[in-house]
């Protein structure tokens, strides 16, 4: 009965990791990495000016529907990137990052990043 419990307990628990894995490890340290090396040259702007283009709520709204409106906006404005957001690498691996860098550097958000 025992070993029973245990395993329902190990199931439950790689079932709650699993659920929450993709959006609990978005970090805005890698998010700023990613605008460095992917982005600032060809947007011009460091990560401190890029991130406080918006407030918090604002880039929270350009993030949602899978970044729908961040990537029309961002393409609009740095059209050398339009084929970058488009991007299933931009997509899968770098837009929740980029989020949350830009969320936690956002205008209103009282943080600077040392970028």
């Amino acid at each position: 009965m025992e070993l029973m419990k245990l395993l329902k307990l190990i199931f439950a628990g790689f079932v709650a990791f699993s659920l929450m894995s993709g959006v609990a490890f978005a970090d805005p340290v890698k998010g700023q990495k990613y605008y460095l090396k992917t982005m600032s040259k060809q947007t011009g702007l460091k990560g401190d000016k890029f991130a406080a283009l918006h407030t918090q709520a604002e880039w929270k709204k350009l993030f949602e529907n899978n970044g729908e409106g961040f990537i029309k906006e961002m393409s609009a404005k740095f059209p050398s990137l339009a084929e970058f957001f488009a991007s299933d690498n931009f997509k899968n691996k770098i837009m929740e990052d980029l989020k949350d860098f830009c969320i936690h550097y956002a205008s209103d958000s009282g943080n600077v990043p040392s970028c």
